[in-house]
């Protein structure tokens, strides 16, 4: 599979020695995020929240993008959560207008049309394991650790991990997680449903990932879309409403040039070819 690889910064700016925080590879349809800030163990740095919103809006946009996969640098974290380094430069203030950028900036990811996926390549801590949870899918490395420990610090996850834990794991357990500090493993986080796919130790974690979720990458765009809306639709209403909604949702794939294609396809025993319209 080709790849074309490009560097993008956040927000016009570079950080270190002129490394963008985060770099952007493309593998046909899919395009890859990876947190390239190993030194700082992939941490969320005010620049790389920018990048994560800007970057993932001009994927949005762009109509040759199936789908979006976050991965971090190297085999060792994912992401460690905040840019502890960068916090203790701020004041109260700073931390509430941080906390609002992650939920206009990296809530980009959440808010998708298209299918994002969390390539997790290592520890996933704190406002490291939220940013995989805005993802529709995990998939995890055989050594990754997960676990929220803000409590033990003294607060309380800040990036929407107190909501959207208990919708991927259940009430119980994401109380133990996050009262008890709970670190899992990746079996144990497969266990409990917070991740889809563990990657056996050995293999390539983001080619792995980019084989099994081929099904997106080569679907049909629209009818991927209107379903993310309606499962999401699914967590916040009553099954009465969420199915009028549903049902709102399919009418848009309903006259679909894509459904069409499909239905040609079968008729004549090929494999259909989507064009997101």
């Amino acid at each position: 599979m080709s790849e074309q690889a490009a560097q993008a910064g956040g927000a016009g700016q570079t950080e270190g020695a002129g490394r963008a925080p985060i770099s952007v590879s493309r593998h046909g349809g899919v395009i890859v995020f990876t947190i390239d800030r190993p030194e700082r163990m992939n941490s969320l740095s005010r620049e790389t929240i920018l990048s994560f919103g800007r970057l993932t809006r001009e994927a949005v946009a762009d109509d040759s993008v199936r789908a979006i996969v976050v991965t971090g640098a190297g085999d060792k974290v994912f992401c460690a959560g905040a840019d502890l380094k960068e916090r203790q430069k701020m004041d109260e203030n700073d931390v509430r207008k941080q906390l609002e950028l992650y939920r206009t900036e990296l809530g980009e990811l959440g808010r998708s049309p298209k299918p994002v996926i969390a390539a997790i390549n290592g520890g996933a801590f704190g406002g490291g394991l939220e940013l995989a949870l805005l993802c529709d899918l995990r998939v995890a490395a055989a050594h990754a650790t997960l676990s929220l420990p803000e409590t033990s610090l003294g607060i309380i996850p800040g990036a929407g991990g107190t909501q959207r834990l208990p919708r991927i794991v259940g009430e119980a357990r994401a109380k133990e997680m996050i009262l008890l500090a709970r670190r899992l493993t990746a079996e144990e986080a497969l266990g409990w449903g917070l991740v889809n796919r563990v990657v056996p130790a050995g293999t390539d974690l983001l080619g792995d990932v980019l084989a099994w979720i081929e099904p997106i990458s080569n679907g049909a765009p629209l009818a991927q879309a209107a379903a993310l809306q309606a499962i999401d639709r699914a967590l916040d209403t009553s099954l009465e409403l969420g199915l009028e909604l549903e049902k709102v949702s399919y009418d848009t794939v309903l006259v679909s040039e894509d459904r069409r294609e499909a239905l040609e396809a079968f008729a004549a025993k090929r494999k259909p070819n989507f064009r997101g319209k």
